[in-house]
């Protein structure tokens, strides 16, 4: 008979256990645990006709179609198990710790494997993981202009013992205007939650949490309410790092992209910029007045980077 075990219980044992997420493609696609490999029960197609027999005929009428669907799958379900577990022993969930991990951990369990359940599911793992943020902790939040180096510095004290949550790297976004360049595909925004959570909980409370000063978004990344406000509340340490270095470092990082490609991302602040900026930016772009690459670069990161993302940062810096 498969265990089943609390969050907080059973969120520890995902480091050292194989998980498997038995929800549909969609539902695993939206948001998962880290780690956990997707063995659905149903095919989001599938889903979709149990949950119209359910409010059809209801719960007698939805299982009987789920059998029907599943039956042919069982043997599968278990090969696909015993690859993923060669010790036999294996951690499951679903939506709400119902009747998908029930049957699914039934039936590893009939074949000789020994199986531990989430209790309340993936829903249960959601709220558990959105209250781990409000939980005070010691924070140095490092600030500084656009290409001030920031995340590299952070990077060199990880090394060197410190604890650092690198938001921009789990975003897959450097937060700036031309933030997604040269990125992986970002998470869903649940995915992302899910992953800064698996981050944050491998940290040692008892020490100092490093992060660099970020807007609460990231690209499509929305930072969680309660470690946004964590961040702006903490101790802020301001490098200062002069103009002509900044312009080296910025045009290293983005001057092998096509102009067309930083355009794009330009156009996307138009709000933030103002439209007749943004249209004296774009035309001076397709003139002689920006005659050089670097020159373009420089105007866009040096002198509107600054002015769209760290006016907020100026007053903390001040106070």
């Amino acid at each position: 008979m498969a265990t089943i075990l609390p969050i907080e219980k059973f969120l520890p044992l995902t480091d050292t256990l194989p998980l498997v997420d038995v929800r549909s493609p969609a539902e695993y696609a939206h948001g998962h645990i880290p780690g956990a490999v997707n063995i659905p029960l149903f095919d989001n197609e599938e889903r979709a006709i149990v949950g119209i027999g359910y409010k059809q005929g209801g719960k007698e009428n939805a299982v009987q179609l789920g059998l029907e669907i599943v039956g042919p799958k069982l043997s599968n379900f278990v090969k696909q198990a015993k690859r993923l577990a060669p010790k036999k022993e294996l951690l499951i969930h679903c939506w709400r710790g119902g009747m998908r991990s029930g049957s699914i951990a039934w039936l590893f369990e009939t074949a000789g494997m020994k199986t531990y359940t989430l209790e309340g599911g993936y829903k249960a793992y959601r709220r558990y993981i959105r209250e781990q943020f409000s939980r005070p902790v010691k924070i140095l939040v490092l600030g500084g202009y656009t290409g001030s180096g920031k995340t590299d510095i952070l990077k060199e004290l990880e090394k060197q013992g410190e604890q650092f949550l690198n938001i921009e790297n789990i975003a897959h976004h450097k937060g700036s205007v031309f933030g997604l360049l040269g990125q992986e595909l970002q998470p869903t925004n649940e995915q992302f939650e899910n992953n800064l959570a698996d981050a944050w909980r491998k940290f040692n409370f008892k020490k100092i949490i490093w992060m660099e000063d970020e807007s609460r978004q990231l690209g499509q990344c929305v930072m969680p309410d309660p470690l946004f406000l964590q961040l702006r509340q903490a101790p802020l340490v301001k490098i200062t790092v002069p103009k002509p270095e900044r312009e080296k470092r910025l045009v290293k990082e983005y001057g092998g992209f096509k102009k067309e490609e930083l355009e794009e991302q330009l156009v996307k602040i138009r709000e933030r910029l103002g439209g007749q900026l943004l249209k004296e930016a774009l035309k001076n772009w397709k003139t002689e007045i920006c005659k050089l690459w670097q020159d373009l670069l420089y105007v866009i990161t040096i002198k509107l980077m600054p002015m769209v993302f760290h006016s907020d940062h100026r007053k903390r810096f001040l106070n």
